[in-house]
């Protein structure tokens, strides 16, 4: 009887694991100043072209000319690029790539052991991004750590205390950093 009881609860924990990581869907990348793209039509080499999203986010493409990117997902931009080219090529077959990621910066300053700004190219929490930096030096002053966001006009600070998230006290406090995050370690 405890060895089927365990049983099913292993199953159980099993599926609920399943679960959440099947409904957790990744939000699409979104395309940002210095990345660079792979814009191709097939069979088309005129219509094939890297281009580096300018700081302003626009980018410039044969035929249609300049165009915001920065700000969009991939499927929306090459939406956007076949609606255009479509009035000068017949049935296009589009392809659009991110070739390199440029533009998701972190920046860690402070007392680390190596601050300075990061390009992430996979999803990062702020104990990763820590890591990145080296670590915290002996004179961190753990339970000040900030992280401050820039969303639309405003900087909004999130408080990261360093043991409550190592001791599995409160690991809410290590959230997944977004582009233009600053870990600030006093």
């Amino acid at each position: 009887m405890k060895k089927t009881g365990f049983v099913c609860f292993c199953i159980g924990m099993m599926l609920l694991g399943m679960g959440g990581s099947a409904c957790a869907e990744e939000e699409p990348y979104v395309i940002g100043p210095g990345d660079i793209l792979d814009i191709s039509n097939w069979k088309d080499e005129s219509l094939t072209k890297s281009v580096v999203v300018l700081p302003d986010g626009k980018i410039s493409f044969p035929l249609i000319g300049v165009f915001q990117a920065s700000g969009k997902s991939v499927s929306e931009l090459k939406s956007e690029i076949q609606s255009e080219i479509i009035k000068y090529v017949p049935d296009p077959v589009l392809t659009v790539e991110v070739r390199q990621v440029n533009s998701m910066l972190i920046y860690v300053i402070g007392r680390v052991n190596s601050p300075g700004k990061f390009v992430l190219n996979a999803n990062v929490t702020a104990l990763q991004a820590l890591a990145m930096a080296g670590g915290l030096n002996p004179f961190a002053k753990k339970d000040k750590i900030r992280i401050i966001r820039q969303n639309a006009n405003q900087s909004v600070v999130i408080p990261f205390r360093y043991d409550d998230v190592v001791e599995n006290a409160d690991l809410a406090q290590n959230v997944r950093l977004q582009r233009g995050d600053v870990i600030v370690v006093p």
